[in-house]
C-alpha cells in the first residue's frame, strides 16, 4: 500500500499474529478514514482474522470504542499509548 504516511502494517500484522487475534478493530483518525478499504485489504491478504473499521468517532487514544467484539483494537494516531484492559489489548 502506498502512502505518504508510514502506518507500520507489518508491525500491525506482527501483533495480530502474536496475539492470535481472530477479531481485529482497526480505530482511524478522520484524516486516514479514505485508506480504510486499502488497509483492510492489506491486513486481510496477510492476516489470518477478521478485519473490521471503527467509522464512528475517535479523539484520540483515550476514545476506545464501547463493547465491540473483538480480540484486538489496532488505532491509528500520533502517539503511542501502552495500556491494558481486561478483554482489550491495544498497541
Amino acid at each position: 500500500m502506498e502512502s505518504k504516511y508510514d502506518l507500520e502494517l507489518d508491525k500491525v500484522l506482527k501483533k495480530i499474529k502474536s496475539q492470535k487475534a481472530k477479531k481485529v478493530l482497526v480505530q482511524l483518525p478522520d484524516g486516514l478514514k479514505p485508506k480504510a478499504t486499502e488497509i483492510v485489504d492489506y491486513l486481510q491478504e496477510n492476516a489470518n482474522a477478521e478485519i473490521m473499521i471503527w467509522f464512528g468517532s475517535c479523539y484520540g487514544a483515550c476514545d476506545v470504542p464501547p463493547d465491540v467484539d473483538c480480540d484486538l483494537i489496532v488505532q491509528f494516531g500520533h502517539s503511542a499509548w501502552n495500556f491494558k484492559t481486561k478483554n482489550i489489548k491495544v498497541i
